[in-house]
């Protein structure tokens, strides 16, 4: 038995690894590559390893950077069945088109500066034929159904979004797990992530290897705090958020604080068409659901309850710029890069009764990051604007483990062996340190095409 990893070594995007065991090869996970522009382009394209001697794949989340680059799979020759649970395929119905947009508007961005120089043209990683394609390829497989196809597999929760799995599989006698993004107890909506008992091997993401995250039951409270304090302004309160998991949380904790009478009803605004849609999926997958969660869909509370709205037209958007606060807008995207809230933050940016809500990670030199940081201009469609607005960090929402939980996590399945993946040096090393202090064996693939014989 061998394991080839191909992505996601000592960095946190690409997620990519080869099993091969006894004349059967299984690919799990075929994520993007996601950072610099020219570095993350080559690592795209190219393939290292010869695609038709797959056997099948297994896909453990939805996320971009486990999934992404599966359509470019397609389009290079794949043809064969793709393993994953129910709402992971109907999230990637919607995800992967919305990612083949998102690569046809970045060629065409390039090429308006390669044509001026005289230079061919590129064509984009994928198309939305290609991402098509590719969704013909998924096979639906339920959380704890055992499936039997060169190896024994199955799919279990992992907390981290709707549908994300730990992937255990039995290869010559031993049972090797691997987590995908394994969320944190006590998540809203999900249920918390399974622990499968004793494994032999485990393939543990790293993300958050060598960082602690604050109380989520303190979540609730401090917004409960941001809100009441930007309604008594009677101020709008902008939230920029990823349109998977963040903003369905979100939304959740805001119903919850109004049904138990923490804040006012007002209005709410969903503005952003992928979030709309990805809530629709949330609607249709209850079996992912924690009881609480579960009781308020019964209820029908959990996404639709009071004065929230739900935005697809662009006047409908355009309609916010003059309504009067108090009211909440959530829209994408996540880092204020692109899409709908650049034009609430231009809106609103200069009001001091306005809040702007942080609630996930902002990646270095992108707006969201300069919002965090409070710069007080920032430029917004290329104009410079003044910042009057409170900004407001809430990270409580996090959907990854952190460095707690993983130990936790890896006592509790004993491995004998530990392959530490997804995760940047600084929050990789120090985790790997202290598991060896614990006595377990541990190895961190170095680069892609790194193997290891079992």
């Amino acid at each position: 038995m061998k394991i080839k990893f191909y992505g996601a070594t000592k960095e946190v995007t690409g997620s990519k690894f080869i099993l091969s065991t006894n004349g059967t090869k299984i690919l799990v996970e075929c994520g993007l590559f996601q950072g610099r522009r020219k570095e993350a382009e080559k690592k795209n394209r190219e393939f290292l390893f010869d695609i038709k001697d797959i056997d099948y794949m297994l896909l453990s989340h939805a996320h971009i950077d486990h999934s992404g680059n599966i359509p470019n799979l397609v389009k290079n020759g794949f043809a064969k069945d793709i393993y994953t649970t129910p709402a992971t395929i109907d999230l990637l119905k919607y995800l992967l088109l919305d990612s083949a947009y998102i690569h046809k508007r970045d060629a065409e961005y390039i090429n308006k500066k390669i044509i001026k120089r005289g230079e061919t043209p590129i064509e984009p990683l994928y198309t939305s034929e290609d991402a098509k394609h590719a969704l013909n390829l998924f096979k639906p497989k339920i959380y704890e159904n055992k499936h039997e196809r060169g190896i024994k597999f199955e799919f279990l929760d992992a907390g981290h979004i709707l549908g994300s799995s730990e992937i255990l599989m039995e290869v010559e006698n031993k049972r090797m797990l691997f987590t995908g993004d394994l969320g944190r107890s006590n998540l809203p909506i999900i249920r918390d992530p399974k622990i499968p008992g004793k494994v032999d091997i485990l393939i543990m993401e790293s993300t958050y290897g060598n960082r602690l995250h604050k109380n989520i039951e303190n979540a609730k409270k401090v917004l409960e705090e941001i809100l009441n304090k930007a309604i008594n302004r009677k101020g709008k309160v902008i939230i920029p958020s990823f349109a998977l998991e963040r903003a369905q949380e979100v939304i959740y904790a805001i119903n919850s604080l109004i049904i138990n009478g923490k804040i006012p009803e007002i209005p709410i605004y969903v503005d952003s068409p992928l979030t709309v849609e990805l809530t629709s999926v949330f609607m249709k997958h209850p079996e992912c659901f924690d009881k609480e969660a579960y009781i308020m869909l019964q209820e029908n509370h959990i996404f639709n309850y009071g004065q929230i709205n739900y935005i697809t037209d662009v006047q409908d958007s355009k309609a916010l710029n003059t309504k009067e606060g108090p009211m909440i807008i959530i829209s994408a995207s996540g880092m204020c890069e692109h899409g709908r809230i650049l034009h609430h933050l231009k809106n609103n940016i200069a009001d001091e009764r306005n809040t702007i809500l942080i609630v996930g990670y902002q990646a270095k030199n992108t707006l969201g990051r300069k919002l965090v940081e409070k710069q007080e201009e920032v430029n917004i469609f290329g104009q410079p604007y003044q910042r009057k607005a409170e900004v407001v960090v809430l990270n409580e929402f996090s959907a990854h483990a952190d460095r707690n939980d993983l130990i936790s996590f890896t006592e509790k399945v004993s491995p004998e062996r530990i392959f530490l993946v997804h995760g940047e040096e600084d929050q990789m090393e120090p985790l790997a340190t202290t598991l060896k202090e614990m006595g377990y064996k541990v190895d961190m693939p170095e680069t892609p095409g790194t193997e290891y014989e079992i």
